[in-house]
């Protein structure tokens, strides 16, 4: 596993959230496709919550290795528990961005990590070799969710003229 390349992909998955979602207005950044998706801002304050206390908490806790439990969490509850919609976008991207410029750090202070070390989760074993890869698979997608929510915001916007001469995906 190439570590320093995961740890530059979170770093540049970081820059590419915050491409995306700099200069979107308050309108569109609460727009949903549909009742049930999620908004712009939705998925940026899911993203800052999941830097606090998901992926980077629970592989410091393998990592350590010292018999602590991970935090419950409840990432698609929290999306109504915690008003993400009713948010600020741009405090929730400045929230995210902080807290993963510190997993950064952290990450580039680990000496010689276990990515071995396993967690005994509820739904089975899981290594930090695991949780470090699926942090960045994580952001992944989201970035492909963020691109998705602007282009059909942009097919709502241009009605009734047709995008189909751009292409399929």
């Amino acid at each position: 596993m190439d570590v320093v390349y995961l740890k530059r992909q979170l770093a540049i998955n970081r820059d590419r959230v915050t491409a995306l979602a700099r200069g979107v207005p308050e309108d569109q950044a609460r727009w949903k496709p549909t009742e049930d998706s999620w908004s712009i801002l939705e998925v940026v304050s899911h993203l800052a919550d999941e830097e606090e206390f998901d992926f980077p908490l629970r592989l410091k806790i393998i990592l350590e290795g010292d018999g602590k439990t991970w935090p419950e969490i409840d990432p698609a509850g929290w999306v109504a528990e915690r008003e993400y919609n009713q948010g600020d976008l741009y405090d929730s991207l400045n929230r995210y961005i902080h807290l993963r410029n510190e997993w950064l750090e952290w990450l580039g202070g680990l000496e010689n990590p276990d990515w071995e070390a396993s967690y005994a989760a509820p739904f089975g074993a899981i290594t930090a070799g695991d949780m470090y890869v699926s942090w960045v698979t994580h952001d992944l997608l989201h970035l492909r969710q963020l691109v998705e929510l602007l282009r059909l915001y942009l097919e709502e916007q241009v009605k009734p003229y047709l995008m189909d001469y751009a292409g399929k995906w």
